[in-house]
């Protein structure tokens, strides 16, 4: 924290820090009650792992914002844009547009289909052990990978705030995070889930439409000289609203691009986390029109990060952003502080600690999300199907998946410390080219392809997930870069840091190949029952 901002900015926190830590304090506490609240009334296995099937259309649609909506929605995006103007804001539109893919292709057949997890889908036509241990498999990946991108969030967030400087105290704020989110889990289950994101969904449109309304307010209302400002602000120039500022300088850069913006596009449609929520309604109708509400709101809210990111590079320094964080990931707090009447003033250290708190708040409800999705696949595909061969109890069931979410937990702390100084945006553009990769091929051609078989759904999960997999690993993302993970290392070979162009095709190849070059005749009847019942509804859960 060299420069005047930071320093100010540290000052302010640590005169305020008694209302900051009372604001942390008052969420965490609030959301513990829900949880147990909603834990007190799950009995069953349905109560876990899919609230009951109580939710309504829009109660459903609220929590798929706060479950989508997450650390990169509030803290990457702001940060791309502030630092790469037009190509950050490519981020918010790939988010967006990757609902329709949901909507279209996934949403109905899925709720109609399944009853708790993807595993579900996969195995109604399939052999179920094969399949249901490579759906597990798969879904725990994933969710890792975007758990990743929250912690990374809340280590900067509340180090920001809180004065922390030292490696140390940010592991910490990783642990302390892991550590609430494996309580709500184990506690509340779905139910306990549900009411945080839709309540965390609730004070993220407010705070962040209450920053939008003074940043907008700040330049009159006029859009054009808010941007203005931002490009002159940026050191950059016209050059910062206009395509190339990081994905055109090089034919690689652009090729990044490309790949980025199918992962964003086709990922949604396989977030396990986000699959786990059509099963949370009682009709397929209801899932639909749950769909449309995210939609809504999401729509919204990525069109004030809009204003958020742009109103970042207008009041701040590029230097300042840096400083504070290198992949931006504190610029949307920063102009908070700022538009509030900056670090001396009160007003600026309200508003800090307010949307601080409701970003603190985003990163639970996603990482109780994730968990939940990854410990249910666990419990209900590997442990009770393959394992217990379906003779375990729901009982039994309920407390693998409790189990899980501990060892998931601790796996994503420990993992989430490495991940502290990457761009929180980019971390979770892996975990939806990884979903992307290994789950969306195998969820399409198992709905929607009658010669689909077990060998084309094995060879499209374990060849989608390992190719992305190591190609991250082999990635600028990982080593090589100052910008990477391991910083003082370098044996990336792959130069792209998003691995969707070559792993998502691969996935789509690999289940059409294996399924063509198995001997298994694919069970016709199977296929036809699903058919009907996917697209009907009749039959489902």
């Amino acid at each position: 924290m060299s420069t005047p901002v930071l320093l100010a900015a540290g000052n302010a926190t640590t005169e305020h820090r008694p209302l900051i830590i009372a604001l942390f304090g008052a969420f965490v506490v609030a959301t513990l009650v829900i949880t147990v609240w909603a834990g007190r009334q799950t009995r069953s296995a349905a109560d876990f792992y899919a609230g009951g099937r109580q939710f309504t259309g829009f109660q459903n649609g609220l929590a798929i914002s706060g479950d989508y909506m997450s650390a990169a929605s509030f803290l990457g995006i702001a940060g791309a844009i502030a630092l790469f103007g037009y190509d950050g804001f490519l981020y918010s539109i790939g988010f967006l547009v990757a609902w329709l893919v949901a909507l279209l292709l996934v949403a109905e057949p899925l709720r109609n289909s399944g009853r708790f997890t993807m595993g579900d889908v996969l195995a109604y036509r399939m052999r179920q052990r094969p399949v249901r241990t490579a759906a597990g498999t798969s879904t725990i990946v994933v969710s890792i990978f975007y758990l990743l991108a929250q912690m990374a969030g809340a280590g900067v967030l509340v180090s920001l705030l809180l004065g922390i400087t030292s490696d140390g105290g940010k592991i910490a704020i990783v642990a302390l995070v892991g550590l609430l989110m494996i309580v709500y889990v184990t506690i509340g289950g779905m139910k306990g889930t549900t009411w945080v994101q839709m309540v965390k969904a609730v004070l993220l449109i407010a705070g962040t439409l209450l920053i939008t309304f003074l940043i907008l307010l700040k330049f009159h209302f006029n859009i054009s000289d808010l941007l203005g400002a931002a490009a002159t602000n940026s050191g950059k120039g016209d050059a910062f609203l206009e395509p190339g500022l990081k994905y055109g300088a090089t034919a690689t850069s652009k090729l990044d691009f490309l790949s980025l913006g199918i992962a964003l596009v086709l990922g949604t449609a396989g977030l396990p986390h986000i699959l786990i929520r059509f099963y949370t309604v009682p009709t397929a109708k209801a899932a639909r029109k749950s769909v449309n509400w995210a939609i809504g709101i999401i729509g919204a809210f990525y069109l004030m990060t809009i204003v958020l990111g742009f109103g970042a590079a207008a009041l701040l320094k590029n230097s300042d952003i840096i400083a504070s964080n290198k992949a931006g990931n504190t610029a949307a707090p920063l102009a908070a502080l700022e538009i509030g009447g900056g670090a001396d003033s009160t007003g600026g250290s309200i508003l800090l600690a307010v949307i601080s708190a409701v970003a603190f708040a985003t990163i639970l409800a996603v990482v109780a999300g994730l968990t939940l999705a990854s410990s249910s696949s666990f419990a209900h595909d590997i442990y009770a199907n393959v394992i217990r061969r379906g003779k375990a109890t729901e009982k039994e069931e309920v407390k693998a998946a409790r189990w899980a979410t501990v060892f998931i937990g601790i796996v994503s702390i420990a993992l989430g410390a490495l991940a502290r100084d990457l761009n929180v945006a980019g971390l979770v553009a892996l975990a939806f080219a990884v979903a992307a990769s290994a789950n969306l091929p195998t969820i399409l051609y198992s709905l929607f392809w009658k010669r689909f078989t077990t060998r084309g759904a094995l060879w499209s999960i374990y060849g989608g997930l390992v190719s992305a997999v190591v190609l991250v690993l082999f990635s600028p993302v990982v080593s090589g870069k100052p910008t990477s993970m391991f910083k003082t290392v370098d044996f990336y070979w792959f130069p792209l840091e998003n691995p969707g162009l070559v792993s998502i095709p691969l996935g789509f190849l690999l289940g059409w190949l294996g399924s063509i070059l198995s001997k298994e005749e694919p069970d016709k009847g199977k296929y036809a029952e699903l058919e009907v019942k996917s697209l009907t509804g009749v039959g489902a859960h």
